[in-house]
């Protein structure tokens, strides 16, 4: 009932399929509004959103219980419901408080894809450094590929480049209890602390 007052808003189905880019097959499946369509329906033929989904979005406390649901209970729907909504600038509607928290989870994760691959390098260096025979192309390629996945992320965000000499000491310290264990050796084979700088640990060139 929902879709067929949502067709006869905008001019029939044949009309409504086109304004979503979807073929008029697609429509007549739905045996309910999919939760990635509520938010182009409800601009279409402004209608609320809890009219197409009651299930998810309720009537009651709308602008807080609907954001809730959605990004709860589908997390892709709710991103494409809040790209809908700042595109077409409906600010007031955005679900401010989960867009904060992603939008802060994606500079952590910036972050924390830096710390791995610089873990990842460090331990490649300390096995090339204590190991000499058991050098190999694999431990070459991975040296070089870590090194350029880090620079190309500090390319990306230069308010990062800082970072790696910030954690280097941290991530040596973990370095070297995995380098110990996958070469089977003591820890105290390593030094103490990091013995390269981290322009040295960067540099495409530098191999010890």
């Amino acid at each position: 009932m929902s879709v067929k007052v949502a067709a006869e808003r905008v001019g029939g189905v044949a009309q409504l399929a086109n304004r979503l880019g979807i073929t008029q097959s697609a429509i007549y499946q739905w045996e309910e509004v999919p939760v990635e369509r509520v938010a182009d329906l409800e601009r279409l033929t402004g209608l609320p959103r809890s009219h197409f989904r009651p299930d998810i979005f309720p009537a009651a406390s709308e602008s807080v219980i609907d954001n809730r649901s959605a990004y709860d209970h589908d997390y892709y729907a709710w991103l494409n419901e809040q790209v809908a909504h700042l595109r077409e600038q409906r600010f007031s509607v955005l679900d401010v408080t989960h867009l904060i928290d992603e939008i802060e989870d994606l500079a952590r994760a910036e972050k924390r894809e830096i710390e791995s691959r610089l873990g990842v390098l460090l331990v490649h260096l300390l096995k090339w450094s204590c190991q000499p025979d058991m050098r190999s192309g694999s431990w070459s390629a991975t040296i070089i590929e870590q090194r350029a996945r880090i620079l190309k992320r500090l390319q990306e965000s230069p308010s990062l480049r800082g970072y790696p000499g910030e954690i280097l000491n941290e991530e040596y310290r973990l370095a070297v209890s995995k380098a110990a264990a996958e070469a089977g050796l003591p820890v105290k084979t390593f030094p103490g602390s990091c013995p390269y700088t981290i322009d040295r640990v960067l540099d495409p060139d530098f191999l010890p």
